[in-house]
């Protein structure tokens, strides 16, 4: 990855308690080399983030709507936000004591056409039982520094080469910032899923601060795969074919809230999150896999690297020397990282992928034979040429589980 400047490297720095050596330490970086994490903003930098366990706390009316129990709007307005003026602009306000923090404090109201094509474009710059115990085969290895993978432009249209990818976007104290998304299965709803995989620090800004806001999800943005002078003048339809997606609750790791930051690898090994999405317009009733056709079935039981021959990763890089308009992969076998000795091992691969492509799936064949997302991309270098991303176990499952049942009846 090129070099990305706070705040818009989003590393993240453990919490004192942990008492333990950083990634750098592990893997012999200088300083210099600071891990980053890869959701950028509208200048192309990588974005700051952090960790967050994160549950959205409104419900989907159905109709696009988002609406807002009575009891958050209550515990809203304990910190000043009336939701009507929010959604008139007030969300613009970071201050400290208006940004929402804890899990169930997360809204993401509808804000109709907020997202339209020149903020989106402009938005540059992620059958054994698996326990934590069983994922601490691989702790503290590391394996030597992969060698490049240059990323490979995805063949438009992107519908038809990677039906589940897609970008986040959302906004920050820094501006508006994207990242890339993966649609996944949900198992309360089979054929019918409206849940999205990210990173955890694609909607929360961890340990410093809180929830990020108008958190949106488009499927195959820009499906035609026009370059960015040719989206200058680009419709919503021509962007967002099937089309923005608010996020109506979301969840990620209680170690990415307690222990994300803007730089380091504290938390990386639990940096994912889930979102469940519900269309801005309506749809006709139809959820988002029967609107793009796809979802990826979830392997929280994914092998130890040395068992894995190969793992693809899908996102839409913002960062120079790429512009966030087209959707990238890499491909390689994966390697071993450790941040911390007390966290699981992450997977490495080698990739060109910059900022904007944190949160893209990251997908194995699975014993069945069939695709499989088992991580995505979390951090990377100030100088691009891997990325890392977590091994999903018992913890990533607990999320993803807890916002499948939050909507199991609906």
């Amino acid at each position: 990855m090129r070099p990305i400047r706070p705040p818009f490297a989003a590393r993240r720095e453990g919490s004192a308690r942990r008492g333990t050596s950083s990634v750098l330490a592990a893997v012999g970086l200088a300083t210099a080399l600071a891990l980053t994490a890869t959701a950028c903003d509208s200048s192309g930098k990588t974005t700051a983030s952090g960790d967050a366990s994160a549950s959205a706390s409104a419900s989907s009316t159905g109709d696009g709507k988002i609406k807002i129990p009575d009891n958050i709007r209550q515990k809203l307005k304990e910190h000043g936000i009336d939701i009507d003026k929010w959604k008139n602009g007030a969300w613009k306000n970071w201050n400290r004591d208006q940004w929402l923090r804890e899990a169930d404090e997360f809204i993401n109201p509808v804000i109709k056409d907020l997202w339209n094509p020149d903020r989106m474009r402009k938005a540059n710059d992620p059958d054994k039982g698996v326990s934590d115990n069983d994922l601490s085969g691989d702790q503290g290895v590391t394996d030597p520094t992969p060698a490049p993978v240059r990323a490979q432009a995805v063949r438009a249209a992107y519908h038809d080469n990677a039906p589940t990818a897609g970008k986040v976007f959302f906004d920050s104290p820094e501006g508006t910032m994207v990242c890339s998304a993966t649609v996944v299965e949900d198992p309360a709803h089979p054929g019918k899923s409206n849940l999205v995989w990210t990173a955890g620090h694609c909607v929360h800004a961890g340990k410093e601060g809180g929830w990020y806001r108008n958190i949106a999800f488009v499927p195959a943005y820009n499906n035609s795969g026009r370059t960015a002078a040719q989206l200058q003048n680009a419709t919503r339809q021509e962007v967002a074919p099937y089309g923005v997606w608010w996020g109506d609750w979301a969840r990620t790791s209680q170690q990415w809230i307690e222990e994300g930051g803007r730089t380091g690898g504290h938390g990386a090994s639990y940096d994912f999150a889930v979102i469940h999405v519900t269309p801005e317009k309506g749809n006709g009733g139809k959820s988002l896999e029967e609107t793009v056709g796809s979802a990826l079935p979830v392997n929280f039981n994914a092998p130890a690297v040395p068992k894995v021959d190969s793992i693809t990763a899908t996102g839409y890089p913002a960062a120079a020397p790429f512009d966030g308009q087209k959707l990238y992969q890499c491909q390689d076998r994966p390697g071993r990282l450790s941040i911390l000795r007390t966290d699981p091992t992450m997977y490495r691969i080698g990739c060109t992928m910059t900022g904007g492509s944190s949160g893209g799936g990251w997908v194995e064949t699975g014993p069945d034979g069939k695709p499989a997302l088992v991580s995505n991309t979390s951090i990377g270098p100030v100088s691009s040429g891997w990325l890392a991303g977590p091994r999903l176990g018992a913890v990533a499952r607990s999320v993803y589980e807890s916002v499948s049942r939050k909507f199991a009846n609906q």
